[in-house]
């Protein structure tokens, strides 16, 4: 607090509490060491944007093949999953009690890791009204099945 003197001297003596400043200093500073800490184990490594810069660590393919450059796409519906290939596209519906055929879709990808072993990237696409847990999975299923850069593109599924 505050604190006058009663004396009748020209500047008065004032003394500033400064313990609650330093008590909020120091919870804040805690709370952001621990939050810190919970946002880097909630990361999930992705391949970088479609629309972002290539990095220039990264090195350079050194003959790029045609199969790499074809389109891939993994979109997670509300039917199941649908595959597009370039200009081919494979629907791997939902089973009849509403479960996504993971196994099917497993086998499809690994059919495609076939005909393009060079293929690594993957764009994923979800509709919004899905649970999160059908992206995760997806998303498993490609990492296991040998395409480690994802993609996770924004908006509506065309």
């Amino acid at each position: 607090m505050a604190h006058v003197s009663d004396n009748n001297s020209e500047s008065p003596v004032v003394e500033l509490n400064l313990v609650p400043f330093i008590d909020l200093m120091s919870v804040c500073i805690i709370f952001l060491l621990i939050t810190a800490v919970w946002i880097q184990i909630s990361m999930i490594q992705l391949g970088t944007s479609v629309y972002a810069k290539k990095i220039d660590d990264e090195p350079a393919p050194s003959a790029p093949t045609p199969h790499a450059e074809v389109p891939f796409r993994i979109d997670v519906l509300s039917e199941g999953y649908k595959i597009v290939l370039g200009s081919q596209v494979i629907l791997v519906p939902v089973s009849g009690g509403g479960q996504y055929d993971h196994e099917e879709l497993t086998k499809q990808l690994s059919a495609v890791k076939k005909v393009y072993p060079d293929k690594v990237d993957v764009v994923v696409t979800s509709e919004d009204k899905l649970q999160y847990k059908h992206l995760i999975m997806a998303m498993d299923l490609l990492l296991s099945a040998g395409f480690p850069q994802v993609t996770i593109a924004p908006g509506e599924v065309i």
